[in-house]
């Protein structure tokens, strides 16, 4: 495996300028000399011209030149601005910048073999620029192909979503930065021999399937229906307590055992029908 090594390098500047200098008096001595012997000298400048160009290269910021000579590899240029380097080398630029890969939507069966809809984006930068060049064919389809394997790899190891109470249970929908960082560490280990770092990963999109969308969000809503209702029972029953406690000691009425009995049913009636209750006023006595 390739790894990113410095190569010679010096101002570029100075070797424009010997360049160029070589070229004007080259072509001088070849057209204007008489003698054979100085023709030579303005031949072998102005060569001399052609091999300082071809060591000149310009790097951009952030970016990084891989540099072969006749199928070696020599190093890499990582600094940006003019320079001078090994002439007849062949310079591979490669981008270090942060680069964004949002995947399609992915078909996949969850932990509980419910077919679910996933997509994430993974954001990534290269950091070894020889790697990338020399150990794969082509860094940014290996990290797009690389990316989705993952993603379907984590799909698979976790539910959408549980619906019975698990301890230490992640689902994909309820912890999405923990699933997220277990996807960063996935992903890390499948592109590291491309030079690559994962800086962040994802999950942009989560649903269920077409063919299983409108049964999934049924019991969804039951089960909120259900918490819903809990909710307005423990609320009743307190109420209800409340009610009975204080007419208990205010000695408001004296109820027995079987009268609080039918005050509770009659309360809890009231307070968890959906409709509302219609009251009914006793003219006589209660008893």
């Amino acid at each position: 495996m390739m790894k990113e090594k410095p190569v010679f390098k010096m101002n570029g500047y100075g070797a424009l300028l010997l360049a160029f200098i070589s070229l004007i008096i080259g072509v001088y001595l070849i057209i204007s000399a008489p003698a054979i012997p100085v023709k030579l000298l303005g031949v072998l400048l102005v060569l001399l011209c052609i091999v300082a160009a071809t060591s000149l290269t310009i790097v951009q910021p952030n970016q990084a030149k891989v540099l072969t000579i006749f199928g070696t590899y020599l190093g890499v240029i990582r600094d940006q601005g003019l320079w001078m380097t090994i002439p007849f080398t062949f310079k591979q630029s490669v981008s270090l910048r942060v680069t964004n890969f949002n995947s399609e939507k992915l078909k996949v069966n969850d932990l509980e073999g419910n077919p679910i809809e996933i997509a994430a984006v993974v954001v990534y930068k290269v950091s070894d620029a020889a790697k990338a060049v020399f150990d794969v064919e082509n860094y940014i389809q290996f990290v797009q192909i690389q990316s989705e394997t993952g993603i379907r790899h984590i799909a698979s190891h976790y539910a959408y979503d549980t619906f019975e109470s698990k301890e230490n249970q992640w689902t994909l929908r309820q912890n999405s930065d923990e699933i997220a960082e277990v996807l960063v560490n996935d992903l890390q280990q499948r592109l590291a021999v491309a030079g690559v770092d994962v800086i962040e990963a994802r999950i942009m999109h989560l649903a269920y399937s077409a063919e299983i969308a409108s049964a999934m969000l049924q019991r969804q809503q039951a089960r909120a229906v259900l918490s819903a209702r809990k909710v307005i029972v423990d609320g009743a029953v307190g109420l209800v307590k409340a009610a009975i406690d204080e007419l208990t000691e205010q000695k408001i009425v004296d109820l027995d055992e079987e009268r609080k009995a039918q005050m509770v049913n009659n309360l809890m009636i009231a307070i968890v029908s959906e409709k509302g209750t219609q009251p009914v006023i006793n003219n006589g006595t209660i008893y």
